[in-house]
């Protein structure tokens, strides 16, 4: 019997927001994005073994690790400020 067992790590980014990085001091576009890495079987994702959300900088590509709690409340001023908007 063959088997083809392996991992796979993709990457979906959830919001962008606006403010100013710490590696290159400019105002940018930040990205936040979760990066999940699952067991995968004949190339098929099954079981996911880790899930982390990183931030990325858009101009300069530094990438800076979030908790969840950075995460949640990434979103929710995204939510904030897109009702503001009319």
């Amino acid at each position: 019997m063959f088997l083809l067992f392996g991992t796979r790590t993709s990457e979906a980014v959830i919001n962008v927001v606006s403010f100013v990085c710490g590696y290159c001091h400019t105002l940018a576009e930040q990205h936040v994005v979760k990066r999940s890495t699952k067991v995968t079987l004949f190339f098929v994702p099954l079981v996911p073994l880790s899930t982390k959300h990183v931030n990325v900088c858009a101009q300069c590509g530094g990438t800076t690790a979030l908790s969840a709690a950075q995460v949640r409340n990434s979103l929710d001023w995204a939510r904030t400020h897109a009702e503001r908007q009319p």
